[in-house]
């Protein structure tokens, strides 16, 4: 396991320095210059010129590129080109936090109800009680995210005024004790997590379902019940096997920590990685934006890595 393990993190070196190119290269062709941008925002700023060569973007590219991955290599993320000039570094540590916890939390609420309700509704594939299930979860995986978060704002928050639209806390929450403040919390990212929730729900008890059914119908299963065994044990059987491929699924689902927050977090006004890229993308930030892209990376290799080494724990013969 110690081999196979060292031979994924080596594979994974070239990918990442492909993909970091890549992004640079791709964020450079896109419109905008975040140079033209501060002296629209600023009128006492410096000529064009003077700040592409004050930033080094008078650079080409390549040069540019060198100079970012030698301070990547130094840990040195560089000063974002936002107005507050503060260090790049700062800001991921101020939004991560957030971000880490509701996609951990969402995750932990998709997979509790979603697991046995997957093998609960392929235990008896094909009847009333699958056919209803698969349409109420085929709708919300159809709902886009953005619709549900709009329509929740509106009922829950607006017509009955269940829950707040936006922020982390209410005015004046910083005076209160730990438990108020702890409730005000939850009752701010109850929608956002609910939202978020939904459609993953969905997504995973119908894999899980396909999974579970295709498990049900293998020669060990078919001997078993052959054998006379109840089909309790036979879903105990099953289980291992039908969730091997879940765990691809949920090393996939690692690189959300960013990509996915970006709506919810843009949305209901949350302080976390999903809107620190979006206003850097606003604001043409290059260094934050190629942190983030980074980060995204480095969540996209290391959800692959946990991936197939909990594969590779689970079937031993994927290492062979």
């Amino acid at each position: 396991m110690l081999t196979y393990t060292l031979q994924r993190l080596l594979s994974a070196l070239p990918l990442l320095l492909g993909v970091t190119i890549l992004c640079f290269a791709v964020m450079h062709l896109a419109p905008g210059d975040p140079t033209q941008l501060m002296g629209d925002l600023d009128p006492k700023a410096h000529a064009n010129a003077a700040m592409q060569a004050a930033y080094g973007l008078d650079k080409p590219i390549w040069q540019q590129y060198l100079l970012w991955l030698g301070n990547l290599l130094q840990g040195n993320l560089g000063t974002s080109l936002a107005p507050d000039g503060r260090p790049v570094w700062d800001k991921l540590m101020e939004a991560l936090p957030l971000t880490l916890w509701l996609n951990l939390s969402g995750l932990l609420l998709t997979l509790l109800p979603a697991i046995p309700l997957g093998i609960w509704v392929a235990s008896k594939p094909f009847s009333l009680r699958d056919s209803i299930s698969t349409l109420v979860l085929y709708l919300f995986l159809a709902a886009p995210g953005v619709w549900l978060a709009l329509l929740g704002m509106q009922f829950f928050g607006i017509t009955l005024g269940w829950v707040p639209l936006s922020g982390l806390y209410s005015f004046g929450a910083e005076n209160w004790s730990f438990l108020p403040r702890t409730l005000d919390l939850l009752h701010h990212l109850a929608l956002p997590l609910a939202v978020g929730v939904l459609g993953s729900i969905a997504g995973i008890t119908r894999f899980v379902r396909a999974s579970t059914i295709e498990s049900l119908q293998q020669d060990y299963i078919l001997t078993a019940r052959a054998k006379g065994a109840s089909q309790l044990r036979t879903l105990t059987h099953a289980l291992r096997n039908s969730l091997l491929p879940l765990i691809t699924i949920l090393g996939l689902s690692v690189p959300g920590l960013i990509g996915g927050s970006v709506i919810l977090e843009s949305l209901f006004a949350l302080p976390g990685l999903g809107q620190l890229f979006y206003t850097a993308v606003m604001m043409r930030d290059y260094p934050t934006i190629m942190a983030l892209l980074t980060l995204g990376a480095i969540l996209t290799l290391l959800g692959n890595l946990l991936a197939d080494l909990a594969y590779a724990y689970a079937d031993p013969r994927t290492t062979n």
